[in-house]
């Protein structure tokens, strides 16, 4: 694929449409649903994923029954016929791991890793009552620490792919902008925030932008390792590809895009002179970004 093979419309949706809701609240997927929207013809062979999904939870200390539960799904068998066939439910962190594990020669699988890892992280956010409990500057400077990690380990996976110089890394950048911002790089988008020369883009996002910018960052770096890609063109090409993915995926949940959220009155480097202010400290200089 080539960042010039357009998407094809609302792969997410699907997901969506065969996500179910028990009573108490909880979202969760039949397995054999799941394996029809992955393309998997053969259920051992999924079956076979869900093994390692299983394995992986164990590995992380994790109860598998709370995401992995043996049901009998119905399944349509045309001509208003139904029959039952033993299955899965499955959470949405285990839709997550499945998706990891899953063939990903097949082009539906991208799209499901994006989904599932968006959705996993808003879940994260949304069930951490500390987070939820911030107001929005505490929250923006508690994204924006997180991205600036997660920057510097994409960096790296970035250079294990052949991103070596400055340069190379700046170009590397502007195509995962581009894909997220509608073809807007750094400068378009520096541009359509109004922002003065010496203002960097990064410090003058809300949380809404600075998580789909933390999205964009970890699932690159994930895919840049995941695919051993080890050519500065074709990563360049995956930066730009997730980028477009998340917007897409934005767009599909009713979000609005990067490009049109508002920019914020402050700068997160004074919102935490501000902080430290008050607590008498000395003010910390402006957190340094390329952009």
């Amino acid at each position: 694929m080539t960042s010039n093979t357009p998407i094809p419309p609302k792969p997410h949706q699907t997901f969506e449409d065969i996500k179910h809701v028990d009573a108490q609240g909880n979202e969760f997927w039949y397995a054999r649903a799941l394996a029809k929207v992955l393309d998997y013809s053969d259920f051992r062979n999924f079956v076979a994923v869900i093994e390692k999904a299983l394995s992986a939870l164990e590995q992380s200390d994790m109860n598998p029954s709370d995401h992995i539960g043996d049901v009998t799904e119905v399944i349509e068998m045309g001509k208003g016929a139904q029959k039952a066939w033993p299955s899965f439910a499955l959470s949405r962190h285990a839709c997550y791991l499945i998706v990891q594990n899953a063939d990903p020669s097949k082009p539906v699988i991208a799209n499901g890793q994006v989904y599932f890892a968006i959705q996993a992280r808003r879940q994260e956010l949304a069930d951490d009552a500390t987070f939820q409990a911030l107001e929005e500057d505490k929250k923006r400077f508690f994204l924006r620490n997180e991205l600036k990690l997660h920057n510097k380990q994409l960096v790296e996976a970035a250079a294990q792919a052949g991103v070596n110089t400055n340069i190379d890394f700046a170009v590397f950048q502007n195509h995962g902008y581009k894909g997220l911002y509608g073809g807007l790089d750094a400068k378009g988008i520096h541009a359509a925030k109004g922002l003065k020369k010496s203002q960097k883009i990064l410090v003058h996002m809300g949380s809404t932008e600075l998580a789909a910018n933390l999205f964009r960052a970890t699932q690159a770096e994930e895919k840049l390792k995941r695919d051993h890609i080890r050519d500065k063109t074709q990563a360049n090409r995956t930066h730009f590809e997730v980028g477009q993915k998340i917007r897409q995926t934005i767009a599909e949940l009713g979000g609005t895009m990067p490009e049109d959220l508002p920019t914020p009155d402050k700068s997160i480097g004074n919102i935490e002179r501000e902080q430290q202010k008050l607590l008498g400290s000395a003010p910390p200089n402006e957190p340094k970004d390329n952009v």
